[in-house]
């Protein structure tokens, strides 16, 4: 399967999910509103999830993917299932230490992400006790994880890319269904959470099955003296450094917007979901496509195919990346009032997170890009130069803070990571280029030139269609309407603009 085919796939099915996301968000913003409750919950679900990106999408991907690579190209397909098992020995060991862990140390870790929370005590103790139920959401999402790095390896990315849509179903049957049942309906939320991570690696485990893949334990001595086994572990030590950072940034950011009054982790929750649309819909798909792809290249020593599709992965990030920027800029407003206004979520908390909205789509592009330029690296085995970079978009963001904080307040946080992550990607590809690694092939001056024409005019269309218009005052029919054309209409301008300058779909076939 071709990268464009694969990633189509991929951005396909991530588009699945992002829709049943932001149906499940709807339903959550209508149902609970924004305020103290859905800020403990958020808080509570964010450190199973930022340990889940750090230790199993982040750190273990990064390493795991290419090590399997590598395995799979010089060796037997028995040696290739007794890494797999070896590893998946080691890593359910230390997830399950993980998740025991977690549960004790509740009280600490909400009060090092969200200390502004102790003002409020309810707040703090609900916080707590949601973290108690959803921390061993980690277990489940590890093992995910590995199974699909073991899938996307081979070839087979919808599943993985599936998957978590059966998450999205299970919030929103939670908050349909067993909400309404409960005195205390926040806690459907946490039940909705691990129902989930039951049901994706149930779903992982039967699509290995199929493949004549099993995933079964073996002797801790045998696992952890595997010597491919320790190539990953120590692979791993830097890339934990690099993907903590960020989410050390997050833990910050996280903790300041604790102190901002209630609402304001909320409100940054659902500006972080508009955000993540495009960045799954490009930046995730293309990367999980890309990191196997790179890491073949790489281990086969065709620099040219490497070269080749790293360049055809920055030119997808120009042509959605940067209309998709302005597009959330301009549309923030729009978009926010139809997704989530109504019942329990006012005009005002609309406000509050369309700020947000267009904090973070500063950085889009950045955050975009990363998916793409970072994997480049990861490829190579080099995992030390995405740490370096990531530590100084780190300080980038927190100089930023010291600045938007109180400017902004909550919308300077999202202002500081798109600023952080636009740095960050910036930093990468100049020492790719400057490392000789990536060169740019021809017609990039031609294709910059089509893409600032074309989304110069649709941003000018935007503009001139909402002039006036006050979106939190329509009815939801009326906003839906107007914020489904405006962006329909959006798309049209830039593509057609990009067509009468002479791009044509052929263009988006990787180049030699």
């Amino acid at each position: 399967m071709s990268l464009l085919k694969s990633a189509a796939t991929v951005s396909g099915l991530t588009l699945v999910s992002r829709i049943t996301g932001v149906i499940r968000d709807m339903l959550i913003a209508r149902y609970f509103g924004a305020g103290a409750e859905t800020d403990a919950f958020y808080v509570a679900f964010r450190l199973p999830n930022m340990l889940r990106r750090l230790f199993a999408e982040g750190a273990f991907q990064q390493a795991f993917v290419p090590m399997l690579s590598d395995v799979r190209e010089t060796s037997s397909r028995e040696r290739s299932k007794a890494f797999v098992d070896h590893v998946f020995t080691v890593l359910a060991a230390a997830v399950l230490l993980a998740s025991v862990l977690g549960v004790l140390l509740s009280p600490l870790l909400v009060w090092a992400i969200a200390s502004g929370m102790r003002e409020d005590p309810a707040a703090y103790t609900l916080a707590v006790g949601l973290t108690r139920v959803m921390f061993p959401y980690i277990a489940f999402m590890s093992l995910v994880a590995l199974a699909a790095s073991v899938l996307n390896t081979l070839k087979h990315f919808a599943v993985p890319a599936f998957t978590p849509v059966l998450l999205n179903l299970s919030f929103i049957a939670a908050t349909l269904f067993l909400a309404p049942t409960l005195e205390e309906p926040i806690w459907a939320l946490a039940a909705g959470v691990m129902a989930g991570g039951v049901l994706q690696l149930m779903v992982q485990v039967i699509a290995l099955r199929r493949l004549s893949v099993k995933l079964r334990p073996r002797g801790w001595r045998e696992s952890i003296g595997d010597e491919a086994v320790r190539r990953v572990l120590k692979l791993m030590v830097p890339a934990l450094f690099g993907v903590g950072v960020a989410q050390l940034s997050i833990l910050i950011n996280t903790n300041i917007a604790s102190w901002l009054g209630a609402g304001a982790v909320t409100w940054l929750n659902y500006a972080d979901r508009l955000m993540e649309f495009p960045t799954a819909l490009l930046g995730v798909a293309l990367g999980t496509v890309m990191l196997p792809g790179l890491s073949a290249a790489h281990a086969k020593g065709d620099a040219e195919r490497y070269n080749a599709l790293l360049d055809h992965g920055l030119r997808l990030v120009l042509l959605v990346g940067v209309p998709a920027s302005i597009g959330l800029w301009l549309t923030a407003d729009a978009l926010v009032a139809f997704l989530f206004q109504g019942r329990s979520f006012t005009a005002a908390d609309v406000s509050q997170t369309a700020l947000a909205v267009t904090g973070y789509a500063v950085g889009l592009i950045g955050l975009i890009a990363l998916k793409i330029i970072a994997p480049a690296f990861y490829a190579r085995k080099d995992i030390r130069t995405p740490v370096r970079a990531a530590f100084a978009s780190l300080v980038v963001v927190q100089l930023v803070n010291l600045v938007s904080v109180p400017l902004f307040a909550h919308a300077g946080l999202a202002l500081s990571v798109g600023i952080g992550s636009c740095v960050n990607a910036l930093t990468l590809l100049t020492l790719l280029m400057r490392r000789g690694i990536y060169k740019p092939l021809t017609g990039w001056g031609v294709f910059g030139l089509r893409t600032g024409a074309a989304t110069a005019l649709m941003a000018a269309g935007l503009w001139s269609a909402q002039r006036g218009v006050v979106w939190t005052d329509l009815v939801w029919t009326w906003r839906a309407a107007g914020a489904l054309g405006i962006v329909a209409g959006a798309a049209v301008i830039y593509f057609g603009v990009l067509f009468v300058t002479g791009w044509r779909l052929s263009d988006l076939r990787p180049k030699r």
